[in-house]
């Protein structure tokens, strides 16, 4: 696989494309205009610098969406804008076949103003031995790599998660030390604003990516293991007390995390299954 970063992806989108891509999706008419009125995607717009007390002429602005704290749309549009390079780059699959897409790919984001970083683009095979898979964007092989992050999500090149599970678990662990005095332990703090912080912070950090995981006896004991050790302090107990972590579950009304990711991963296959075979993930 191959993990593709442009140059600059922001500034480089041509607004005179991106509207012809607006329209190519069937955005037109009233929603095409008022968009226009956006200056984020506006396809002509004059801009100007000024210095102090001096300004300088206006000049026109043809490329890039605007990645301030009022650009709602740049994300959305970016995404539509590079869904179309995505089609028309799309080939057979296979791993003999990757150069030949990443070459289209590469052609098709020239064509639309784009360009591949080839610094900072990564290639990995999936595989429990070191496999050479060297992979060229305009004359320059692309790193090889066994691991790279990807959304926040570890892929190894051995295809195993036990790697990515425990930093989760390290992550969640992070979260309950920084509020462990705060709210964990606090007695002044009620049992339903504990609770909250574990469903609201703590399982999310723990559980994330979980639709991706391999579930192995090793992982499921350490996740229910990182659960009920937020759990038990909620209920002001230690592993010396010795009850049930059932009896704890019950108690405080939380049902096991495991049945959650379990119930999350039979959701995410459903999904997949239901999508139409040209659909990307």
């Amino acid at each position: 696989m191959c993990f593709v970063d442009l140059e600059k992806a922001f500034d480089r989108v041509p607004r005179g494309i991106l509207w012809g891509v607006l329209r190519e999706y069937g955005v037109r008419g009233p929603l095409l205009r008022a968009m226009g009125c956006s200056v984020s995607v506006r396809p002509e717009q004059e801009l100007g610098l000024q210095c102090r007390s001096s300004k300088s002429d206006l000049f026109p602005v043809h490329v890039g969406l605007d990645s301030g704290r009022a650009a709602l749309l740049s994300p959305v549009l970016f995404i539509i804008f590079m869904d179309r390079i995505s089609r028309r780059s799309q080939g057979p699959e296979g791993v003999q076949d990757l150069q030949r897409v990443l070459e289209r790919f590469a052609a098709e984001c020239e064509a639309a103003g784009m360009r591949i970083s080839t610094s900072k683009s990564e290639a990995m095979v999936l595989d429990r031995k070191r496999v050479a898979c060297p992979l060229r964007v305009g004359g320059e092989v692309l790193p090889q790599v066994e691991e790279f992050k990807y959304l926040g999500v570890l892929f190894t090149s051995e295809g195993k998660m036990e790697r990515e599970i425990d930093r989760q678990i390290g992550a969640a662990s992070a979260v309950m030390r920084s509020v462990y005095r705060t709210a964990v332990v606090k007695k002044e703090l009620s049992r339903k604003a504990k609770l909250s912080i574990y469903r609201s912070i703590y399982v999310p950090t723990l559980t994330y990516g979980h639709e991706l995981w391999v579930m192995t006896e090793r992982t499921r004991s350490r996740i229910q293991a990182a659960e009920m050790s937020f759990l038990r302090r909620v209920a002001g107990r230690s592993l010396r007390d010795r009850v049930r972590s059932s009896v704890t579950r019950e108690e405080l009304g939380v049902e096991p995390l495991l049945l959650h990711i379990e119930r999350s991963q039979l959701r995410w296959l459903g999904h997949l299954f239901r999508m139409p075979p040209g659909r990307l993930p």
